[in-house]
């Protein structure tokens, strides 16, 4: 199976293409049912309902995902209901547009899924405005939208009963893919021709990538009570092989190296081609692992011997002429490495053997909470944001005065058939910060300008009525697939399907498409000025607290490596909350850059130090998880732990404490004295490799302190 099939089994077997499958059958089946008893119009409605509902239903647990859509019931049948009193008056919808818009959005301060909640709410306004039902048809509509957003629901409870552990396979499956790619992009660094400035920034890229997918793994397992504790076979392999798949990617960020140095030692060589080869087939073979696990289905290995593959590489690295044994030290730390991450890929394989599952294991539910994130619904968190300090707040306003507006321009001065549709625009382009409006904005346009050539090229090639509605189902699964993942996508698909859905309706598909790039242009043009000059999010302004988080994550990591370097054990689930909170705070800085990056050139801070800031905290953390990983292997025993080294590491925690309190100063508290040690002892060969180890973090340590004084200044 080439890297193309494996993709398009990844997207077809993926929880986006289900959802997409599943959000165009609740929208198209009640339509095509009335319509066939002569009641299209409420058909429509219903399907309103179930669209409005779709929107809370986003990836988590079965609990979180009903919650959210009975939320969204209830804000449907609001909203309804209070439209249909407020269109009456053109100025009591302005005043229901204006509350609407700032209390829907204010609901972000309970997370991303209250915030659904919301847009679901708005949406229903939006699209009611195009056909406002009168006082009298008030309730009937109201029912129809909730016969439509249960009908949503049920559907999706439905497949979460009958299929409880296919959103945990494919969320799995993603994150085996995400490390995949991770690991792939590892192989560059052994390749001469590379930059490795490039190399860096894809690999920091694709570490926030892994972050979201590992997140999304934890949220759903260890919030689902049948999988933590793990009453099941298949709950258990699923923990496991999870906790495995972190493990191996600890091991792969762990494997850095000084790539300039390897490549001027051992370019001529000739064995860098075998080792990036060699990456790149376990690579690959992670990927065949993880598109089994999310399609369910057996795992028919077909790739090469990993095994014999890294015994011939170890031959070659052991043929090499050398003067010294040093000379090849590193070679053979890089074989290490790399035959640990393929014992830990032969692990992963394990799931697929059921009779390797451990039996009456006791439940760990109350350790592996510890891993996911506490959202609380707290009144007092609506009341304490109303503060312009709030970013929650400072959106809500800048919504209401956007959506104030595109309303006073769709009623008063553009008087399209769907002039609402300026309305619906802004809701969804305008977001939190600038950089995610931009980029939605100019997806947004080449989208539906794209989307409107596309579908005009359907209606007019295609003359055949049945095949116009099979191209509008597959572009409708498209279009709800691509929602969370590719934007572009989806508003191209969108916008072609709506094209060829007018057209059954006897509209003009010229005119339409007019109409949808005018409103969508008016609409782009509007959420992009009010990303700008209505109380602007920048992303440097919140770059020093997620350097901040970064260095106090790193500064836990080295104070537990200083904790086993003095033979304190440390347990395996507090090690990792400390691993887990290292990948999170650098993939948080790291994605904070990348939008950064986005935004005009005058709202950048140091970008290029910036940059290496998130680069020297990446190399800082892969060796601490490094030198932590071989003290692992070694327990109970631990390397005599000599004073230099002790000082090496005191220097580096004092640099890194240093830079924290030039970032944070007001959140910077004393840092803890690390563990006193045994008398020094002779060195030898193992100690004069730790005690380069450790003085490699503190000239890392020291770099981080340079860098942050050009931020700061």
């Amino acid at each position: 199976m080439n890297t193309y099939s494996r993709r398009l089994r990844y997207f077809f077997s993926g929880q986006h293409f289900s959802d997409g499958v599943r959000t165009t059958v609740a929208i198209l089946l009640p339509a095509l049912l009335l319509a066939q008893w002569g009641h299209f119009d409420l058909g429509l409605t219903v399907s309103t309902g179930a669209v409005c509902v779709s929107v809370t239903d986003t990836p988590g647990p079965a609990a979180h995902r009903r919650n959210g859509m009975l939320a969204a019931l209830a804000m449907v049948l609001v909203t309804s209901l209070l439209t249909s009193v407020a269109a009456t008056s053109v100025w009591l919808l302005g005043l229901e547009v204006g509350v609407l818009s700032f209390g829907c959005t204010m609901l972000l301060v309970w997370g991303a899924r209250a915030g659904a909640v919301g847009t679901a709410g708005l949406l229903n306004v939006v699209l009611m405005l195009a056909h406002p039902p009168t006082l009298a048809q008030a309730l009937p509509h109201a029912g129809l939208l909730l016969l439509g957003g249960l009908w949503y629901a049920g559907l999706a409870m439905v497949t979460y009963q009958v299929r409880p552990y296919r959103p945990a396979q494919q969320a799995l499956g993603e994150c085996i893919h995400a490390v995949a790619r991770f690991l792939e992009l590892k192989a560059k660094f052994y390749n001469p021709a590379t930059a490795l400035d490039s190399d860096y920034r894809e690999l920091v890229a694709q570490q926030v990538v892994v972050n979201e997918k590992q997140e999304a793994v934890r949220d759903i397992l260890f919030r689902t009570r049948q999988i933590v504790n793990e009453t099941t076979s298949t709950g258990r392999r699923l923990v496991l092989t999870f906790v495995e798949t972190v493990d191996m990617y600890e091991r792969v960020t762990a494997g850095y190296y000084d790539y300039a140095a390897v490549r001027d030692s051992f370019g001529r060589s000739g064995v860098l081609p075998y080792i990036s080869t060699l990456i790149r087939h376990i690579a690959t073979e992670l990927d065949h692992l993880g598109v089994a696990i999310q399609a369910n289905r057996p795992y028919d290995g077909v790739g090469p011997d990993l095994s014999d593959e890294w015994m011939r590489l170890q031959a070659r690295i052991s043929a090499l002429d050398t003067d010294a044994e040093g000379n090849t030290r590193v070679l053979k730390k890089i074989l290490v490495n790399l035959r640990d991450i393929i014992r830990r890929v032969g692990n992963i394989r394990r799931y697929f053997d059921e009779s390797l599952a451990p039996a009456n294991v006791p439940s760990r539910a109350a350790e592996h909470t510890r891993f996911v994130a506490h959202q609380e619904i707290e009144a007092q968190a609506l009341s304490q944001n109303f503060t312009l300090k709030s970013g929650v707040f400072r959106h809500s306003v800048r919504m209401t005065l956007a959506c104030l507006v595109a309303f006073a321009i769709a009623e008063g001065l553009w008087h399209g058939q769907h002039n609402y549709w300026i309305l619906m625009t802004v809701t969804i382009m305008l977001k939190p910060g600038f950089s995610l409006t931009r980029q939605r904005n100019q997806e947004r346009i080449i989208g539906t300008l794209a989307g409107g050539a596309l579908g005009a090229a359907i209606l007019w090639l295609v003359p055949w009525t049945e095949v116009r509605f099979g191209v509008l189902v597959v572009f409708m699964i498209m279009a709800y697939s691509f929602q969370r993942t590719v934007y572009l996508a989806t508003v191209i698909f969108l916008t072609a399907y709506l094209l060829i859905m007018f057209s059954f309706l006897g509209l003009s598909y010229i005119g339409v498409a007019e109409e949808r790039i005018t409103d969508t242009l008016i609409g782009c043009a509007i959420a992009f000025s009010a990303g700008y000059f209505l109380f602007p999010s920048w992303e440097s302004e919140q770059l020093t607290d997620y350097m901040a988080a970064a260095l106090r994550a790193n500064l836990a990591y080295l104070r537990q490596l200083a904790n086993r370097l003095a033979g304190r054990p440390l347990p395996p689930h507090e090690y990792r909350l400390l691993r887990k909170n290292v990948y999170v705070s650098e993939a948080n800085l790291a994605a904070a850059f990348q939008r950064m990056l986005t935004e005009p050139k005058s709202k950048q801070h140091h970008p290029t130090e910036t940059h290496e800031f998130v680069v020297l905290n990446h190399i800082l953390s892969s060796n601490i998880a490094a030198l932590t990983g071989t003290l692992r292997e070694a327990a109970p025993a631990v390397p005599p732990f000599a004073a230099e080294g002790r000082r090496a590491l005191n220097s580096a925690a004092t640099a890194l404490q240093k830079s924290l309190s030039c970032i944070a100063p007001a959140a910077t508290e004393p840092s803890p004295e690390l563990p006193p040690t045994a008398p020094d002892v002779p060195a030898d060969a193992d100690d004069k490799s730790l005690l380069e180890q450790l003085t490699f973090l503190q000239k890392v340590s020291g770099d981080i302190g340079k860098i942050t004084e050009v931020l700061v200044k």
